[in-house]
């Protein structure tokens, strides 16, 4: 009896610190399980898309100025924290309707991996930084960072819901990302820039319009209004004609701009532009990757390294030949 006492007397202690320390681990997995939610919802894969604002730097020939490379990378960073900030609001508001998708539906919020409270936390302090972070950089730059802010909560209150409309916001999202970043380093930029970015914008957004169409099939207008107003061969004719457009306004930026050499060996540029079209064209219309741009272009090898081809030839046109 002694004995036995004696060996549950030791034992105690020793079941008591598994607890203590299952208890400590728990704690760290709860802290980690709720910041792996809030960096999917930042969408980090998505800040592809403010590589636009080092476009002033490359085309007008300052990738060189090690200061101003600084400043354009500060500048992309606002960016991210701004564009994520809106992603935040944009599921918070869209839940509902994220849970009919086929995909849109394991994100953080829709999932319910993430609380909407936390997410407009996040949210707003996302964009208080990008805000002072643009102040710090230039006052001008924390203008354009505020429209950016101002049209994309006003996409995500009324425009997304108004076909047509809803495009051109994004749109204009795109452009403001090629604005911003030459207001920061304080360069002009070529209108041609701002007309192919904001073409080719239209191009990829009505793309992805056409690739929930077709995927949601009769859900399509529970999930978003806009597609009401809109049908596949509507949408096709607006992407063939927007595909003509970009072509068209590169083409003539590749030897009318002020920055391209006068030798207009910027024209050797194009066949590539015309080869990713034709191969976006060709990979979204024959499976459902239109819906997510900045993931086909990677997943694509052609079409990523038609881009590297085009970068890398643009690179030594303007860097080297006069």
């Amino acid at each position: 009896m002694n004995s036995d006492s004696a060996i549950r007397k030791k034992s105690t202690p020793a079941t008591q610190n598994p607890s203590k320390h299952n208890a400590t681990s728990s704690g760290s997995l709860t802290t980690e399980h709720a910041l792996l939610p809030l960096l999917r919802a930042l969408r980090p894969l998505q800040w592809t898309k403010n590589g636009l604002v080092f476009a002033a730097l490359i085309f007008d020939r300052k990738f060189t100025d090690a200061g101003l490379i600084g400043i354009s990378i500060l500048a992309a960073i606002c960016f991210c924290a701004a564009s994520s900030a809106t992603y935040l609001i944009n599921d918070v508001r869209d839940a509902e309707r994220d849970r009919i998708h086929p995909k849109k539906r394991f994100r953080p919020i829709a999932a319910g991996q993430l609380s909407e409270r936390n997410a407009l936390v996040a949210a707003a302090l996302l964009a208080a930084s990008a805000l002072i972070g643009g102040a710090l950089i230039r006052l001008e730059f924390a203008a354009v960072i505020a429209g950016y802010l101002a049209l994309m909560l006003a996409y995500n209150a009324a425009l997304k819901q108004i076909a047509i409309i809803d495009v051109f916001a994004i749109g204009g999202g795109f452009v403001l990302r090629a604005v911003g970043g030459a207001v920061a380093i304080d360069v002009p930029i070529s209108p041609w820039l701002y007309v192919c970015t904001m073409l080719l914008a239209l191009f990829v957004g009505f793309g992805k319009r056409r690739q929930e169409l077709t995927s949601l099939a009769e859900d399509a207008t529970a999930h978003r209004e806009s597609l009401h107003g809109y049908t596949v061969p509507l949408l096709d004719q607006f992407i063939n004609i927007l595909a003509a457009a970009t072509v068209i306004a590169y083409s003539v930026y590749t030897f009318d701009a002020a920055a391209v050499p006068r030798n207009h060996a910027m024209m050797l540029t194009i066949p590539f532009v015309v080869y990713a079209i034709f191969r976006y064209l060709l990979i979204t219309q024959r499976s459902d990757l239109g819906g997510a741009p900045e993931t086909l272009i990677f997943a694509d090898r052609p079409l990523l390294l038609s881009l590297i081809g085009w970068g890398i030839t643009s690179a030594v046109i303007i860097y080297v030949t006069k």
